[in-house]
């Protein structure tokens, strides 16, 4: 059955509207290697690392990742969720930022985050840093207000904005903001 020039653009457009209704998806090509650039405002650590090529996630840099975002006050260690890493890669590429992610928190032990809370309003008992779920951030040549905005756009998980610490939390639970 041959279709018309406007049964073609009315699936065209139709296709469109779907695209354009659905969920937010991954700025990078979903096959193209991802690289992330950290530096670790506690200890001073650096690390650049690719963690997703092929259309696959690296083991060994996920494990580096791992490591590098494990509870500086504690030194545990847990997984970190790659869902984390892919919206950061999107930020990168949405801000387009030449400078590494600094990170002012990111995995935290049970006990890290129970101190933590018992000090301060602005931690949550249930955190999803506890989960490897989340991480707080700021960029060298991006304002934390435009990574706000950016990680917004995203619509994927938690956005947290603390102007005068000069960071933004995400995290991948469900969208929120706050």
């Amino acid at each position: 059955m041959e279709m018309g020039r406007r049964g073609f653009l009315g699936g065209l457009l139709a296709a469109s509207a779907v695209t354009l209704a659905a969920p937010a998806r991954l700025l990078a090509d979903t096959r193209s290697e991802r690289v992330l650039s950290f530096l670790h405002t506690h200890t001073g650590a650096r690390l650049t690392v690719p963690y997703f090529a092929d259309g696959t996630y690296l083991k060994s840099g996920l494990s580096e990742l791992n490591d590098f975002l494990k509870d500086f006050r504690t030194g545990d260690e847990h997984a970190m969720d790659p869902g984390l890493f892919d919206i950061l890669n999107d930020l990168r590429l949405a801000t387009g930022t030449r400078k590494p992610f600094q990170v002012i928190s990111a995995y935290r032990s049970p006990e890290t985050n129970a101190k933590l809370h018992a000090n301060s309003s602005g931690v949550a008992s249930g955190s999803m840093h506890v989960e490897g779920r989340a991480i707080d951030i700021r960029l060298g040549d991006v304002r934390t207000s435009v990574l706000r905005d950016a990680a917004l756009e995203l619509k994927r998980g938690g956005v947290g904005y603390y102007g005068e610490s000069d960071f933004v939390h995400v995290d991948t639970g469900r969208v929120r903001r706050w």
